[in-house]
């Protein structure tokens, strides 16, 4: 199959899920959940069909810019449904359907910055989707920190939207935050511990940046979660440790694929 019929199938349920759900929240009432993981998971199908029929070749996988951005939304939007089955979440999809369906047609649309192959190696592929599960965990450590700072913004000034209406309570809220960040940084241990067993060589010429960059994030991320259980540390504080531990994950990653890519073309 031609990836573009999937992708563009899988943008328009996503564009689709976030309308319905935004309608719902201007009408201050709650969104049908099984609904919204009903159009969610036939997004995700058609999103992993164009994922598949973009980046499978023979020789190996093709993981370019646009490809991981996409690969690493469609694991965001899977755990994030995941997780909707039993904790509510389902806030975060108004943030995270739109960002699929932005990932999924650049990965068609956008040029690619790179044919190199990856090597189906079983380690190099378990590194690789422990790296983009961490990624994806943490990224929605980060939506919902967002979420967070909005509701308490919102509290405080005693003005709560559609939106923060249908939020559980912002202790509620803050604890399914480092939930994320805790499963989030454990998987990043995992996926920094399987680079070093099965990368040769983490710290080659095309790979220090990464690996300097993404051990500073794990530092930044674990300081977080010792304060928060020695500390206390919650709200603003909080929320800008997490942020500054993902700017650093993603420049790692995705600074250093656009650096490699699109300037020195390597």
């Amino acid at each position: 199959m031609h990836p573009l019929l999937p992708s563009l199938i899988a943008a328009c349920l996503y564009t689709s899920a976030t309308a319905y759900q935004g309608l719902r929240i201007t009408q201050r009432k709650v969104a049908d959940k099984r609904l919204l993981a009903l159009l969610g998971g036939i997004a995700l199908l058609f999103h992993g069909a164009s994922l598949f029929a973009q980046m499978y070749h023979s020789g190996g996988l093709v993981l370019d810019f646009f490809y991981a951005a996409s690969l690493i939304a469609f694991a965001v939007i899977a755990l994030t449904l995941i997780a909707c089955l039993r904790i509510p979440v389902e806030n975060l999809l108004l943030l995270l359907f739109p960002l699929g369906a932005l990932t999924v047609v650049l990965a068609h649309f956008m040029p690619s910055g790179t044919t190199q192959l990856i090597d189906e190696e079983p380690g190099i592929l378990l590194h690789i989707l422990l790296s983009i599960i961490a990624y994806g965990m943490l990224t929605i450590a980060v939506f919902q920190s967002l979420l967070v700072l909005l509701q308490d913004h919102q509290l405080k000034n005693k003005q709560p939207s559609g939106l923060i209406k249908n939020f559980p309570p912002l202790q509620t809220m803050e604890s399914l935050l480092f939930s994320f960040l805790w499963t989030g940084w454990v998987l990043l241990s995992l996926s920094l511990f399987s680079g070093a067993l099965f990368i040769n060589d983490l710290f080659a010429q095309h790979l220090a940046h990464k690996t300097i960059l993404s051990c500073f994030a794990w530092v930044v991320f674990a300081v977080l979660l010792w304060g928060r259980h020695q500390l206390g540390w919650r709200g603003h504080k909080a929320i800008r440790w997490t942020l500054a531990g993902f700017c650093l994950l993603m420049l790692a990653y995705f600074g250093s694929k656009l650096v490699r890519e699109f300037i020195l073309h390597i």
